[in-house]
């Protein structure tokens, strides 16, 4: 049974496949320049901006997991992101796949972040979150209208010893790791739910190969702890026995630093999930599978280890 993943050289691609393993032996890893996760993993060099190479890299597959990370810039997702959807969706019923989204939940926006289900309206109040809403509605309307099998799965901000892809990586772990203060947007007092990589890419894997778990939305695993930005800022601190001393970063700030930062001129409009509570409830999953999501304290302990390893070279 062939399980295909597009954009597999993210955090989140390189654990799924990992973890696709205990399901298949059949995985097709795609990206530009694919590289292998597994010993028998079979390797699909494609340009997933371009139509003809999503129907090629999508041809043959049972399954197909969209873990693509196109560049964190809203002109970016606005031109790249319902385009590529349209592809995928059109390629999955072509070759008859069942599809797989791994979504955020920038779609859903204001004081709705204040306790995240998959219930939650579809409520953007950013050009991101707009884009993302608009590939949403582009999946559950094929879901409904053309008969295509698919699941939403949806994951707060994520940590990981891939350290690109993660904002609490480069705010806490990489200050600390300087000697510097750590650092956190808006208000380090508000609960802040973050999803562990290898906890929301096995929930990816177990999603995809329920049968009774499609044509549904559903949020990834994650520890139900109610933990805030100076919590997750101890937990690193203790862990790198590090000074917990840190930072907050002002909304005002961000929008001069994006004068000169580009990457900081993306951040302003996404504060929402900073400065109020952002929590992320995966009960409705934790139930159904009767999974329990790593803890948090142990997901930060596991996390530093990995990066010591790499670090060191072992």
């Amino acid at each position: 049974m062939k399980q295909t993943i597009l954009g597999s050289g993210g955090a989140i691609g390189i654990e799924l496949a990992k973890a696709l393993t205990a399901f298949t032996t059949d995985i097709r890893l795609v990206s530009r320049n694919p590289k292998k996760v597994n010993p028998n993993d079979e390797l699909f060099p494609a340009d997933l901006t371009n139509r003809v190479e999503v129907s090629k890299a999508i041809a043959g597959s049972e399954i197909v997991y969209v873990t693509v990370g196109f560049a964190y810039n809203s002109k970016v997702w606005q031109t790249l992101w319902p385009p590529f959807i349209k592809n995928v969706i059109d390629a999955c019923i072509q070759n008859n796949a069942k599809l797989v989204f791994f979504d955020n939940i920038y779609a859903i926006g204001g004081d709705n972040v204040k306790h995240i289900t998959e219930e939650s309206p579809i409520s953007p109040c950013s050009k991101k979150g707009e884009v993302r809403a608009e590939v949403d509605k582009l999946i559950l309307d094929a879901i409904e209208k053309r008969k295509l099998n698919a699941i939403i799965a949806r994951s707060p901000d994520f940590f990981s010893e891939v350290k690109a892809t993660s904002m609490s990586m480069n705010l806490i772990y990489d200050n600390l790791a300087k000697g510097k203060k750590a650092q956190w947007l808006c208000d380090a007092q508000k609960i802040h739910s973050m999803g562990y990589t290898p906890d929301l890419a096995r929930g990816t894997a177990i999603l995809g190969n329920a049968a009774d778990a499609y044509n549904q939305i559903w949020n990834l695993p994650t520890d139900p702890e109610k933990i805030t930005g100076e919590g997750w800022i101890n937990l690193f601190a203790k862990e790198m026995n590090a000074n917990n001393k840190y930072q907050v970063l002002p909304n005002w700030l961000l929008k001069v630093l994006g004068l000169f930062i580009p990457i900081m001129k993306e951040l302003p409009e996404m504060n929402y999930q900073f400065d109020r509570d952002y929590y992320f409830d995966s009960s409705k999953f934790n139930k159904h599978f009767n999974y329990s999501p790593t803890k948090n304290t142990i997901a930060v302990k596991q996390t530093i280890e990995r990066l010591k390893k790499t670090n060191s070279g072992v």
